[in-house]
């Protein structure tokens, strides 16, 4: 028993130790870079306007369950020794043929009998390689499917080829963009955050790879936009959860990246989150954000590498 008990918690703590040397894409990624002093770009009103003007910040992610099922987009740590499956993709020529690590007991988006968007999250913390798929279905065979797959690796900065999806509408990692316990947890987060839109434009801005949308009208905000909180917006009233989440949407804002509820703040469900804490991001509406312009930040379109111009 002592033995046992002995490698769990090795097992935990070297998992932790993992999770923490994983730096999630360079600093000078465009996900970890700050967008306080970016200016705002010339379509923020335009494409804000589209959007129900009584429209509130929503966390979509929290503690327990909602209609039974937890809330938010869970992930899943696992290791080298993971087994590994291949997995046959609806959208082939955008996905990645390679074999995803799929634990035994893996978690999906709304739990296993969901039939929503059902990502699967797998981030490797030996070798810092992310993996996710859309619309993952285990079959009868023992055979694993989903709609697309994405494999990223953490230390690069290389975006997706131009036009590819990957498990998410815009074409980029979700993983980064997750509002995660352990970061809010220390008080400060230092990358963008991931939301959605429900009616978007059949176009994408960098770093976005791809859009997912039939209407060609460019009132309409198309993927890859990032949102910022105002810096006059007074949020010093709220819960500290609340408030380390807001700070960091003034700092780094937030990236359109699916199709989904307006303003649908994107996060892990966690059952240290406080979800009457979280409810103060809901005093946040659509006119409290501005769409600013990163493009001055780009060094080339197939790349997430930034230039600190700002």
């Amino acid at each position: 028993m002592i033995f046992k008990l002995a490698s769990l918690f090795l097992f935990i703590f070297t998992t932790c130790e993992a999770v923490a040397d994983c730096q999630v894409f360079p600093k000078e990624n465009i996900w970890n870079t700050a967008i306080t002093g970016a200016p705002i770009h010339k379509s923020s009103k335009t494409w804000l306007a589209s959007i129900n003007a009584k429209t509130k910040l929503h966390p979509d992610f929290g503690a327990g369950t909602y209609k039974g099922r937890p809330i938010g987009i869970p992930i899943n740590y696992v290791s080298n020794n993971t087994q590994k499956h291949y997995v046959k993709f609806k959208y082939k020529t955008e996905s990645d043929h390679q074999k995803y690590p799929i634990p035994f007991k893996v978690k999906i988006e709304g739990g296993e009998n969901s039939t929503g968007d059902r990502h699967i999250i797998t981030l490797n913390t030996e070798s810092c390689i992310l993996y996710e798929l859309f619309h993952a279905y285990l079959l009868e065979n023992n055979q694993w499917s989903a709609a697309s797959g994405a494999i990223f690796n953490l230390s690069s900065n290389m975006l997706r080829p131009k036009g590819w999806t990957s498990a998410d509408a815009a074409g980029l990692p979700i993983y980064p963009g997750l509002v995660k316990y352990q970061e809010v947890k220390t008080g400060e987060v230092n990358h963008a955050f991931r939301f959605t839109i429900k009616k978007t434009n059949k176009s994408y801005l960098w770093p976005a790879r791809h859009f997912a949308s039939k209407h060609n009208n460019p009132n309409l905000p198309p993927m890859g936009i990032r949102l910022r909180l105002k810096q006059n917006i007074d949020i010093t009233s709220f819960s500290p959860q609340a408030k380390t989440i807001a700070t960091t949407l003034k700092t780094y804002g937030m990236i359109l990246a699916d199709n989904g509820g307006d303003l649908f703040l994107s996060g892990e469900p966690n059952k240290n989150w406080n979800n009457k804490q979280l409810k103060d991001l809901k005093k946040l509406s659509i006119s409290d954000f501005e769409v600013v312009n990163v493009e001055a930040l780009k060094v080339t379109s197939n790349s997430a590498l930034t230039l600190k111009v700002f």
